[in-house]
């Protein structure tokens, strides 16, 4: 038995672009649903929705059929959690709020099997090997692996050049909800400071031979960040565009209520 490709790795070091949504419903028949429309990546975030370990490896099993790559965030770069999502067989993880190289390191250390790495090993328990199944797995797991980190504040900014340098990271992604609230520019994150200094880091990732990413539920803003050099770019949140169609509908027969008059003030 062979190790799954990770064709979203693949594209990334090809430079295609690829068009991502955000999930946060935490339920694998929505995501099943979500994998069927087309998009290249969903992302299964477990640092805003209500996911842990066995509610993302059952979204992971319900789009696996489908072309689209599952990217898993976890809530912070545990060491332990990184262990635990590679095993249930996450292959591409999106980790948020890396402020350092140093910090860039050490996830991609927790990613790698001694010595080039500290990753526990237990693939005899692991969907990720298919429980010993897949030929040498020890020794090529890395292959598959793709690692990507969040740039999300002005001081992860200062220091772009050296986290997208390390050895190991695949990508580079721009959280534009934080970097605005780190700009004193909270709940604006498409304020043209926002945009202008992500555009300038989308360049020296690329600069860096990474690649670059971002979030943008504004479709403009997200065509922008492609046309600058992004290629993985989310452009919408599944929770988002519940609660619009579903306010579209409701506005329809009842017009507009104190509950649904409020605009949405960010990406999510």
């Amino acid at each position: 038995m062979r190790n799954p490709a990770n064709h979203f790795k693949r594209a990334l070091i090809e430079g295609r672009t690829q068009i991502g949504l955000w999930v946060g419903l935490a339920d694998p028949y929505a995501a099943e649903l979500l994998a069927t429309i087309g998009y290249d990546w969903l992302l299964i975030d477990c640092e805003h929705a209500p996911n842990d370990i066995r509610s993302c490896l059952t979204q992971m099993q319900a789009v696996a059929p489908y072309g689209a790559e599952p990217v898993v965030r976890p809530p912070e770069g545990s060491t332990v959690l990184i262990k635990q999502l590679l095993d249930i067989g996450a292959q591409t993880l999106l980790v948020p709020m890396v402020e350092t190289a140093e910090q860039a390191a050490a996830v991609v250390a927790a990613t790698r099997y001694p010595p080039r790495g500290i990753r526990g090993v237990g693939s005899a328990l692991a969907r990720s090997s298919r429980w010993n199944q897949v030929d040498g797995y020890l020794h090529t797991a890395e292959q598959d692996l793709c690692v990507l980190v969040q740039v999300e504040s002005v001081s992860a900014l200062a220091q772009l050049s050296e986290i997208a340098s390390i050895d190991g990271i695949d990508g580079v992604f721009f959280g534009p909800a934080d970097l605005s609230a780190s700009m004193s520019l909270i709940g604006q994150p498409g304020h043209v400071q926002v945009r202008d200094a992500i555009v300038k880091g989308i360049a020296d990732v690329r600069s860096a031979g990474k690649a670059a990413g971002v979030l943008s539920a504004d479709p403009v803003l997200a065509r922008h960040y492609l046309e600058a050099g992004a290629t993985f770019v989310a452009v919408a949140v599944d929770t988002t565009l519940l609660v619009q169609a579903a306010r579209k509908v409701c506005e329809s027969f009842k017009g507009k209520t104190a509950a649904t008059a409020a605009a949405p003030s960010g990406a999510y």
